[in-house]
């Protein structure tokens, strides 16, 4: 019990609330819950300090439980609709010798409460004292049907041990890793890394401390599902503040041009298989299959319509049909057995692309028959196998249209895609992005004939593959004499001198295409476009590079491509566009 010291300094400490919202929609998911007025408490100069005294007394655990009762009752006045209540734990209460599981349940029922709406947020800065300790802690809450949160994911050393072993259900990176993200590529490289790991393992990811629409805009890009911070709104102990819905966020991502719908799952390729709540009944599964006849298993939901997993026939069908199954069911003692059959599935939030949903997938340790799918972190439905391997083939297929017929390289919308994806990626790594074109081609066209033209694009095309064979690099051909490659990890001194290569490869080459006279004089006798007799020499291409990091924004990209595209059409050198430090700097 806590003696007087204790209880007093209970009474006095204060709870600050800070929201959790939706990075798309802006809808709160839930709330923080901060200590304060610890130092007017008990004169402690930070809350580890309280904490430390208490577990010094060996009564952390007992301290931890109180102020878990009084953050539930003052949490249960927040009139918001499915709102969680994210509380901090310290490791050490699993040291404690009066830590046992199912106190925390008992609080819930006198409170008339659902335990799903509490994730215990562990901090993973404890891992470099006892490497353990977070492992043992997350699997004792699950075992106990608690939602649990790594926080500070990365600061300690088993982070990726949790990953690996599926004990949480979100991750939070805090600060340290979102400061100055929008300018520190090694930061966004982690993050995204971070983000496509997790979401393989059906974890989500909290991106806190946000405080800039530049730190959004980047956590959005890269994938992260929640976001907390200054932006949004400040801890408060006025939980009245805290808002169902921050309509800046909202509006800041449907006013996002850079979104793209053109590669998500349609609705028309999900089915709406019906859910079943993880507290009913065997006897309302067994009635499920029956009913649903169609359906091989039961997506399993919580009270907030969170995808929990699901139940296959399969695995309760012995029990189901046998003659004592439904006697069985109806004993109220075994109700909760629904919770034994349920399975870990895959799922996807219904905006994600087609290219990632079918990575995951991919990845997927779980049952192969598809993958569920999610809005906004509540079951939606389900994309079956079938599906996935029509939406695979669709792509291939639009792939391969989307290619030249003379030269078969990748026509203008996969370069689309490609720049996009260059600015995505701009996070880990430049790109080179390499425009050319060739000098005098029309009169070469008008007086050797289109067969003979084809002839040297083909030529050029031929060259381009040859220089080219990485898988880090994409060739594509704009149309005419037009083509466009694409590079990344290379040097900007390497990217220069392939580019400066390909030049004289093709001017060697292309003389093979005139006659034995024009070859000698090295140019050639034709009109021009206003049917003026006029020298052009032999036929060459002008090349623009432009250098994509994070330095550079789409609109930076756009203003340049057209001076350095006509600037290279003077040289004979490649014309290099780079931009560092947010200052320009020009190579030929």
């Amino acid at each position: 019990m806590l003696d007087k010291k204790y209880k007093d300094i209970l009474e006095k400490i204060e709870f600050a609330y800070q929201p959790i919202v939706n990075i798309k929609t802006g809808k709160t998911y839930g709330v923080e819950v901060l200590l304060r007025n610890y130092k007017e408490a008990g004169d402690f100069y930070s809350i580890q300090n309280f904490f430390d005294e208490a577990f010094g007394d060996g009564l952390l655990y007992q301290v931890d439980l109180e102020l878990r009762n009084k953050a539930l009752k003052e949490f249960k006045n927040i009139d918001i609709q499915n709102l969680r209540m994210f509380y901090n734990i310290d490791y050490r209460i699993i040291n404690m010798p009066d830590f046992t599981l199912g106190n925390t349940n008992e609080i819930f029922s006198s409170l008339n409460l659902d335990k799903t709406l509490i994730y215990f947020e562990i901090s993973e800065k404890s891992t470099i004292k006892e490497p353990n300790a977070l492992r043992n802690l997350c699997t004792r809450y699950k075992q106990e049907g608690f939602n649990v949160v790594i926080d500070n994911f990365a600061t300690g050393i088993s982070g990726f041990q949790l990953l690996y072993y599926p004990n949480c259900d979100f991750i939070k990176l805090d600060r340290m890793f979102i400061q100055n993200i929008a300018k520190d590529k090694k930061k966004k490289l982690f993050f995204s890394s971070i983000i496509n790991m997790a979401h393989s393992m059906n974890i989500k990811v909290i991106a806190s401390c946000i405080e800039s629409i530049d730190e959004y805009y980047v956590c959005k890009d890269l994938g992260a599902d929640f976001i907390q911070g200054y932006f949004i709104e400040k801890p408060s102990k006025k939980y009245t503040k805290i808002k169902s819905i921050y309509t800046k966020i909202k509006e800041l991502y449907k006013n996002d041009k850079r979104n793209d719908s053109s590669n998500t799952i349609s609705k028309e390729n999900i089915l709406k298989i019906k859910s079943l709540n993880i507290n009913s009944s065997l006897e309302e599964l067994f009635k499920y299959f029956r009913i649903n006849t169609e359906n091989s298993f039961a997506p399993i939901v919580d009270n907030f319509n969170n995808l929990i997993g699901a139940i296959y026939e399969k695995d309760i069908k012995k029990m189901s049909y046998s003659q004592y199954g439904l006697s069985l069911a109806k004993n109220i003692g075994i109700e909760s057995d629904i919770e034994l059959h349920t399975r870990s599935v895959i799922s996807a939030e219904i905006t994600w692309s087609v290219d990632k949903i079918l990575d995951i997938y991919n990845l997927s340790q779980y049952d192969k028959k598809g993958i569920f799918i999610t809005k906004n972190n509540e079951y939606y439905g389900f994309v079956d196998l079938n599906t996935l391997l029509e939406l695979s083939y669709q792509r291939n297929i639009q792939i391969a249209i989307d290619k030249n017929p003379l030269t078969k390289l990748y026509g203008n919308s996969q370069i689309e895609k490609y720049i996009t994806k260059a600015f995505e990626e701009s996070v880990e790594k430049t790109h080179y992005i390499v425009y050319f074109d060739f000098n005098d081609f029309k009169p070469f066209n008008d007086s050797y004939g289109f067969r003979q033209g084809d002839r040297a694009i083909m030529m050029f095309a031929d060259i381009l593959k040859k220089y080219f064979t990485k898988d880090d690099t994409f060739i594509g051909h704009i149309g005419g004499d037009d083509f466009f490659v694409g590079m990344s990890g290379m040097s900007c001194e390497y990217v220069y001198k392939q580019i400066l290569n390909i030049q004289d490869q093709f001017s060697f080459e292309a003389s093979s295409l005139y006659n034995k006279t024009d070859r000698q004089n090295r140019y050639i006798v034709t009109n021009d476009r206003f049917n003026n007799e006029r020298k052009f020499p032999l036929l060459g291409v002008a090349s623009a590079i432009v250098a994509i990091n994070t330095d550079v924004t789409k609109k930076d990209f756009d203003e340049i491509l057209y001076s350095v595209k006509k600037s290279s059409k003077a040289s004979k050198t490649p014309v290099m566009i780079s931009m560092l430090n947010n200052k320009w700097n020009m190579k030929n």
